[in-house]
């Protein structure tokens, strides 16, 4: 029996007459990322399937969503030297996309100077799309219903094009950011999975998809979506993940728009690469001017020619009693006539896009909008290609405007732009929507694993947004973890062209131990607040593709692992065999702790009994090498390293050592603290970030 014939085999035999609307539906069965499939079931179908022999278990489908040129050379990557030199731009390692398709015409895609993909490669362009493939672009399928992979949304254009997109002279939007758009690897092949539209994604689609990228031979997943946190057997990208690690492909997600508030992530899974979103040093810098002459300071994109800079009265929308809604700016909440001719306040947030806010006041008659953030989104500012003169200023800011306009009977002010402005000495800076740790699923594997660009990354877009005529090569700037999550996608590719036979694991040991704890003036790495940032927002810290290259030492988890790791857990045997895909008993294994994995990180939950963990590095620097120990104690808790000094005599040499944790006397009753461990040699640096979660201490 083959097995979807298998597969089918579970559908119940027989339906009565009131069942036959809901007759059950084969739609997918799944070869690589799970045992089982997916189908269209009513409740009381799911029930009997519950009985047949060899049934595990089933969940119903949850949606998913879409987590939404300058950031190369912020990264240290330049033409003909370097990283992309020695990884050749990541000339033949392929990225697999899932998202909301592609723009094929956009010369981010041109195959001009590509070489055909290699030899693995397995994959197709459905058949009405094939015209459209080329070396660049080599797959391209759909996997909604009567859909082509064309993208009719955007996101997917511009995460492509941002992983791996070609040079592009002339790149901008509104003439802000112009310049040269360039994916972090643009000679890598790109390989489209369209699982997702403008209402978001469904789990057996992103299954579908990771299942077909792993037959057509990908090197990397890029996957910027994800949904409410499930336990690690049950979720979807988790599940296919697992499967695609264990044939050596990396995947790098999309930690989550859900912050600033803790325990907010997606994608929590430690043989996934979990991406926050950081500022760039480029602002798109505009102004409003009071008549009190006080100025202050915002972003924005828009920038067109000609706009006359005059003083208009404001508006505050909130004034509308009836409509709770109008102080968000929402479409069909602005209706009072005194807006027309006058710039209009709205308050970020309220579920709306900061796009139809301007719309919605443009409508209105308003000529002009100032976007202020909740007071939870601090010093974040988004450069949005507005459909009117507006700009998004703070919080603080907002707040200082309203009593301006509450202290005058007539509030006046205009809106200037000043374009683009590069060298913000504070970058990165940690966007405020970027989710947090802690990781609920696992808690002892700290994540997020590292941060990168994602907020105002200007990238590829199927249609022009500031009403250029006759032209494809159209961009936008959008901000979102799904803008940080290709960035990343990116860098492991070139680290696959530099190094083929490093396994995801070492990749992602690469990539974090080595990366950046200080901004651009060299202070720690800040939070939306302005202040230093905390360990669950950063992870490892922000990414250094160049260092990443060549780290020394990498921490090598190898798959066995992951066994005793999900027994320790306490998952049943049934749940550990649906990631593993075979009938296992965890009383067959050792189970290990959390923090026992061989993760480049530490996240410890200490109480007053100490706990040690070994490590196992692995040599990829100088044969011959001798590496001290160094250690930032987190406070109230003593770290102890055995040996303190390793000492390697060839490369690929595998050395152990002991951390162990023991919490002090005088340490705070409760709360997380945090610090590294650093292995240095003459010439490396790695680092590891240590976060301590301390139980509360009992008083007898």
């Amino acid at each position: 029996m083959d097995l979807e014939s298998w597969y089918k085999s579970f559908f119940p035999k027989t339906i009565e007459t009131a069942d036959l609307d809901e007759k059950p539906r084969l739609i997918y069965s799944y070869h690589n990322v799970i045992i089982g499939f997916a189908a269209r079931l009513s409740a009381k179908q799911v029930k009997e399937i519950e009985m047949t022999p060899g049934f595990i278990s089933a969940w119903r489908q949850r949606k998913l969503f879409l987590h939404t040129t300058h950031t190369p050379s912020f990264l240290g990557l330049q033409q003909n030297i370097g990283l992309w030199r020695d990884a050749n731009y990541g000339k033949g390692v392929i990225i697999g996309v899932l998202d909301t398709g592609i723009s094929p015409d956009h010369p981010s895609f041109s195959d001009k100077g590509i070489t055909p993909p290699p030899a693995k490669w397995k994959g197709k362009c459905e058949s009405n799309f094939t015209t459209k493939c080329n070396n660049k672009l080599i797959g391209a399928r759909t996997f909604l219903n009567s859909d082509s992979p064309i993208d009719d949304v955007g996101h997917g254009t511009h995460t492509a094009s941002t992983a791996a997109g070609g040079f592009v002279k002339g790149a901008n939007v509104y003439g802000n950011a112009n310049g040269t758009a360039v994916g972090i690897a643009p000679l890598a092949h790109l390989a489209i999975y369209k699982v997702c539209d403008s209402f978001g994604c469904s789990d057996s689609d992103v299954l579908a998809a990771m299942d077909a990228a792993i037959d057509d031979g990908v090197d990397i997943l890029s996957i910027s979506l994800g949904g409410n946190r499930k336990l690690f057997y049950e979720d979807p990208i988790a599940l296919g993940a697992y499967s695609a690690t264990k044939r050596g492909i990396l995947v790098s997600c999309s930690a989550g728009n859900e912050g600033p508030y803790e325990s907010s992530l997606s994608n929590e899974a430690p043989w996934i690469l979990t991406v926050g979103a950081s500022s760039i040093d480029r602002k798109l810098k505009a102004t409003v001017k009071l008549r009190n002459q006080k100025i202050l300071e915002g972003e924005s994109a828009f920038h067109p020619k000609g706009h006359n800079s005059i003083f208009s009265p404001l508006y505050d929308p909130s004034r509308n009693e009836t409509d709770f809604d109008s102080l968000y700016c929402g479409p069909g909440t602005l209706s009072d006539s005194e807006i027309k001719g006058k710039i209009v306040v709205c308050s970020a947030g309220g579920g709306y896009s900061r796009i139809d806010k301007g719309q919605a006041v443009k409508d209105a008659g308003g000529v002009g909008m100032i976007i202020f953030n909740t007071a939870d989104d601090g010093f974040t500012k988004f450069s949005d290609p507005h459909v009117l003169p507006a700009l998004h200023i703070t919080y603080k800011d907002g707040m200082e405007i309203l009593d301006y306009m509450n202290s005058t009977s007539k509030p006046i002010a205009r809106i200037a732009f000043q374009g683009t402005i590069i060298g913000d000495k504070d970058a990165p800076v940690i966007a405020a929507f970027s989710s947090r740790g802690p990781n609920i699923a696992s808690p002892g594997i700290l994540k997020p694993d590292i941060i990168g660009p994602g907020l105002n990354i200007l990238a590829a877009w199927p249609t022009s947004v500031d009403n250029k005529k006759n032209t494809k090569s159209t961009f936008n700037i959008i901000s979102g973890t799904s803008m940080s999550c290709p960035h990343l996608s990116g860098v492991a590719a070139l680290l696959k062209g530099t190094h083929p036979t490093w396994s995801p694991a070492a990749i992602k040991s690469a990539i974090m131990t080595t990366a950046n704890t200080v901004n651009f003036a060299n202070d720690p790495i800040l939070d939306e607040r302005l202040l230093p940032a905390n360990i669950f927002a950063i992870g490892a810290g922000h990414v250094n593709p160049s260092r990443a290259n060549d780290p020394g030492l990498i921490y090598d988890t190898h798959f066995k692992d992951y066994f005793p790791y999900l027994c320790g857990l306490n998952y049943t045997n049934r749940q550990v065999g649906n990631l593993m895909q075979r009938k296992v008993d965890c009383r067959s294994v050792k189970h290990i702790p959390e923090a026992q994995l061989n993760y480049p990180s530490f996240s410890i939950i200490l109480g007053d009994i100490s706990q040690t963990y070994t490590r196992t590095v692995t040599n990829v620097g100088e044969a011959k090498s001798s590496y001290s120990m160094e250690i930032a104690l987190p406070p109230g808790v003593s770290v102890t390293v055995k040996p303190s000094i390793l000492k390697f005599s060839r490369l690929n040499q595998n050395l152990k050592y002991q951390v162990t944790f023991t919490r002090r006397d005088n340490s705070p009753n409760s709360g997380t603290v945090q610090g590294f461990l650093k292995w240095s040699s003459k010439k490396y640096s790695v680092r590891s970030p240590i976060a301590v979660v301390l139980q509360p201490k009992i008083d007898f």
